[in-house]
């Protein structure tokens, strides 16, 4: 899941480490939540030191201008975790420390964290890149399949997140392309319709655009949006909705590892178990910045009625086994997915 964000906290938005002792983690906006960080700070008499990116390839960028052991952990797109091993950036985890064995069942994305029999990362939240939409203004029974975006009844009440990725996976559900069949081929029957849906569109933005027209009401419907979206604004408007529709859509997940070159191991691997223990996970799943689902099913023992109920934790087996995992494009299929949403921006 692409980002755009501010710093929490100015003071955790820092370039660099500031001394040894500290902890650097290249993180995204949830972890510099200071209600996360401190209570990790205190148990180890330490500062956790973060730098948000945006995107896998911001923070591999990140790291090679970097010195080796500028940064102890890393947390990168689940399905990207393989891009930095073959780099050489990750070390290995103990497995059999690692809280796997409380994760949601059905969350069958470890395998992204394994290269060669050895786990590399851990999966420490998801969520969904779907449909979100305010109820009060649009009949939800419409949400319940995705072909209600071409049906004009919503023309100029729709925004499409800015991120090609999971809105042209979402096009292709519509197609009946399955994610992991969407290569340079299908690529071609995804022209029509997704320049289609542009035009029924009033906008195509990042996360705090695209949240922002949702919240304001200048538009109604969110295509690429989800929980990590619209639970931070709840409590302002529980108008605000998602969905997943007949068709499906896309579950994107976080992993955190441990980089190879940390000069704190031993203290970077209790942070990656303090963020994948219930108590680290109810904190993140809850960030000021977004909402996820954690992936440990005992954080639920540290949630509230009403924060379980905004991020539909009951329903996540079903949700689970109806969406599709985000697509892993080959290079060729990456670039041509690419200039397929550069081409749509500029028509």
């Amino acid at each position: 899941m692409k980002l755009t964000t501010t710093c929490a906290a100015a003071a955790l938005c820092l370039a660099l480490p500031a001394h040894a002792a500290d902890l650097n983690a290249l993180i995204w906006c949830d972890h510099a939540d200071p209600a996360l960080l401190e209570p990790f700070e205190k148990a180890h008499n330490v500062r956790v030191n973060t730098k948000e990116f945006e995107g896998t390839a911001s923070g591999l960028t990140i790291l090679e201008q970097s010195q080796p052991g500028d940064w102890d952990v890393m947390v990168i797109d689940a399905v990207d975790v393989g891009r930095a091993v073959e780099r050489g950036l990750f070390a290995p985890l103990p497995a059999n420390e690692m809280a796997t064995a409380d994760f949601f069942p059905q969350l069958v994305l470890d395998k992204n964290n394994t290269v060669d029999g050895t786990t590399y990362a851990v999966t420490e939240k998801f969520g969904y890149n779907t449909i979100a939409y305010n109820k009060a203004k649009v009949d939800p029974e419409d949400m319940k399949s995705l072909k209600a975006l071409w049906s004009g009844k919503y023309d100029g009440r729709i925004a499409v997140y800015d991120y090609y990725l999971p809105v042209e996976g979402l096009v292709g559900l519509a197609q009946g392309v399955a994610t992991k069949d969407l290569d340079a081929a299908a690529l071609a029957g995804l022209k029509e319709p997704l320049f289609a849906l542009k035009k029924a569109s009033k906008q195509v933005s990042d996360v705090v655009g695209s949240q922002t027209a949702l919240a304001t009401g200048e538009v109604d419907i969110l295509v690429g949006g989800g929980e990590w979206l619209t639970a931070v604004l709840h409590s302002e408007n529980p108008d605000l909705d998602w969905t997943i529709p007949a068709e499906g859509g896309l579950v994107w997940a976080q992993s955190i590892a441990v980089l190879k070159d940390s000069t704190q191991p031993g203290l970077a691997l209790d942070f990656v178990k303090y963020i994948t223990s219930p108590e680290g996970q109810a904190r993140l799943a809850t960030s000021s910045c977004y909402w996820g689902m954690p992936a440990n099913r005992k954080a639920g023992d540290h949630l509230s009625a009403e924060q379980k109920a905004i991020l539909r934790w009951d329903d996540q087996e079903a949700y689970l086994q109806r969406a599709q995992l985000y697509p892993v494009p080959d290079a060729a299929t990456d670039s041509a997915m690419q200039d397929l949403w550069t081409d749509m921006l500029q028509h």
